[in-house]
C-alpha cells in the first residue's frame, strides 16, 4: 500500500501562484510514476500533470502546460505541483496519485486507471 497526503491548497485570487505537495509513505517512492488530477464540482476528474519515476519525463495537459510545473524529490518522497497565473477555472479539488505501471508515452500517464493509489485531495479555490 502507498499512502498519499496532499497539502498546500487554499483560497487565492486570480493571477497568484500556489504550490501543492504530496508526500508518500508505505512503499519505495521511486518505484512509482506520480500524477496530479483535479475535479471541479459537477465535472469528471481530469488529468493535470504526471512525472516518471526518475523525473526524466513530464506530461501536462494543454490547459495548464504554460502555467503549471510538476516535479518530484525522491529523497523526500514528495511530488509537487507549482501553479502559476492561477485562473478561476482552475478551481477544483486536486488529487495526487501513484502508478506502479511502467508507462511509455503520454496516453499511459493520462489514464486514471493506471494509478492505483490516490490521496484524499486538497481544495484549490481561485477567486476573480
Amino acid at each position: 500500500q502507498v499512502q498519499l497526503v496532499e497539502s498546500g491548497g487554499g483560497l487565492v485570487q486570480a493571477g497568484v501562484s500556489l504550490r501543492l505537495g504530496c508526500t508518500a509513505s508505505g512503499r519505495t517512492f521511486s518505484n512509482y510514476a506520480m500524477g496530479w488530477f483535479r475535479q471541479a464540482p459537477g465535472k469528471e476528474r481530469e488529468f493535470v500533470a504526471a512525472i516518471a519515476r526518475s523525473g526524466g519525463s513530464i506530461y501536462q495537459s494543454d490547459s495548464v502546460k504554460d502555467r503549471f510545473t510538476i516535479s518530484r524529490n525522491n529523497a523526500r518522497n514528495t511530488v509537487y505541483l507549482q501553479m502559476n497565473s492561477l485562473k478561476p477555472e482552475d478551481t477544483a479539488v486536486y488529487f495526487c496519485a501513484a502508478s506502479p505501471v511502467n508507462c511509455v508515452g503520454q496516453e499511459c500517464y493520462v489514464a486514471r486507471s493506471q494509478y492505483h493509489y490516490w490521496g484524499q485531495g486538497t481544495q484549490v479555490t481561485v477567486s476573480s
